[in-house]
């Protein structure tokens, strides 16, 4: 049987445009959490940022808020106001999802019980 996806492997794919700054503030929330790329795409000119989102930092006023990235690319660590926020897309996929202990031990305890050899050695990322 396999289990629900969690709310972090539910994500990927998923896309929230500015329109709606409720749910633009809970997916900005849930990639801070997110261990895989996201996509932004900036209002001012259009341009998509990949990358990943490893800080938020609020302002005195909402128009102060930023967002740091870093880019897939590799260049340099990316500031993005959040009112220049267009759409957030969760691009990519989040490398921790399913590899928590608890879901490692049951995986462990299920081949051990069926007589397979369990190890310890993690697996591919990619």
């Amino acid at each position: 049987m396999t289990e629900p996806p969690t709310e972090f492997e539910a994500c990927k794919g998923a896309v929230v445009d500015a329109s709606d700054p409720e749910r633009l503030e809970h997916a900005l929330q849930l990639s801070l959490e997110y261990r895989g790329d996201i996509t932004v795409t900036r209002r001012s000119n259009g341009l998509e940022i990949e990358g990943y989102l490893y800080d938020r930092v609020t302002g005195a006023t909402p128009a102060d808020a930023v967002i740091r990235m870093i880019p897939s690319n590799g260049d340099d660590r990316v500031t993005i106001p959040v009112n220049d926020i267009e759409q957030l897309r969760f691009s990519g996929r989040d490398t921790a999802a399913g590899k928590s202990f608890e879901t490692w031990m049951k995986k462990y305890v299920q081949k051990k019980l069926a007589g397979e050899t369990a190890q310890i050695e993690s697996e591919n990322l990619d």
